[in-house]
């Protein structure tokens, strides 16, 4: 029986080392999160930004470029003259390429743009994240509550005002002989949930974690492994706009697994 829990468990920290050389291998991809450089939000007057290529502005719900003749490229259609384009329906972070850097293009009623180097410091510089060690104890079940229909949950942002996110509903965990819920969010890749708990802004970052949730069974059982809890973007560079954890996703206890404070937030 000790044997069958020891390979087990040392079968889980090798995918969990596996998962971790992805993800950070992810991380710092040329145009990745570590190459953000510079953050701009678009008036409607025409200007230029320090170290961005093209004239931007506004008009409506239309984001406007002049490339000012550097070749730039959206969607795999190349330009060099003026261009518009409605994105306020399109995914956050939309690229607009321009050489070698990429714009990353967010609507939030007013246009956002990060400009992502692979020349960046974070990036050039990196060395991984911190985590703390894996330890399968971190990985507990809980029961998602679905609503009747998706429910609309606004959140506080870093950088920007508060945002709204659909939640499929509410998961009930136990920790400690306590019950706890959690409010996910739905994602293009499944379900999200932002967090903050007894270790925030102390040995991780503070703003909140994110933690990727799988489809419950058939049930309503889920599985959440907070050894895989990840920074957002934000805990890099402060650029990228990012949620901050709901009063109800403030766990009173200290979630010691996942990802610390990075490196290049330890001045």
């Amino acid at each position: 029986m000790t044997m069958q829990t020891s390979d087990s468990s040392a079968q889980y920290i090798q995918e969990w080392r596996d998962w971790r050389a992805d993800w950070e291998q992810f991380l710092s991809q040329p145009h990745g999160w570590l190459a953000a450089a510079s953050i701009n939000w678009v008036e409607e007057e025409p200007q230029q930004f320090p170290g961005q290529p093209g004239m931007w502005w506004q008009e409506g719900p239309k984001l406007y470029v002049d490339p000012q003749g550097q070749m730039m490229s959206y969607d795999g259609e190349s330009f060099t003259d003026v261009r518009g384009f409605d994105l306020s329906e399109a995914p956050d972070d939309t690229r607009i390429i321009a050489g070698d850097l990429q714009i990353g293009v967010t609507y939030r009623d007013q246009y956002l743009l990060v400009k992502y180097d692979p020349q960046a410091p974070e990036r050039t510089e990196f060395r991984g994240v911190p985590t703390f060690d894996p330890e399968p104890r971190w990985v507990l079940k809980g029961r998602l509550d679905r609503h009747e229909a998706p429910k609309s949950v606004e959140y506080d942002t870093v950088g920007t005002d508060k945002y709204s996110y659909t939640s499929p509903g509410v998961i009930t965990f136990t920790h400690a002989g306590r019950e706890h819920t959690l409010t996910p969010t739905s994602s293009p890749y499944g379900m999200v949930v932002v967090f903050t708990d007894a270790t925030s802004g102390v040995t991780t970052y503070g703003a909140c974690r994110s933690l990727s949730v799988p489809e419950p069974d058939q049930d309503g059982t889920v599985v959440l492994d907070f050894n895989r809890a990840l920074n957002l973007p934000c805990a890099f560079s402060g650029m990228p706009v990012c949620p901050v954890a709901p009063p109800e996703n403030r766990l009173p206890f200290a979630v010691e697994a996942g990802e610390k404070i990075p490196h290049s937030q330890h001045h």
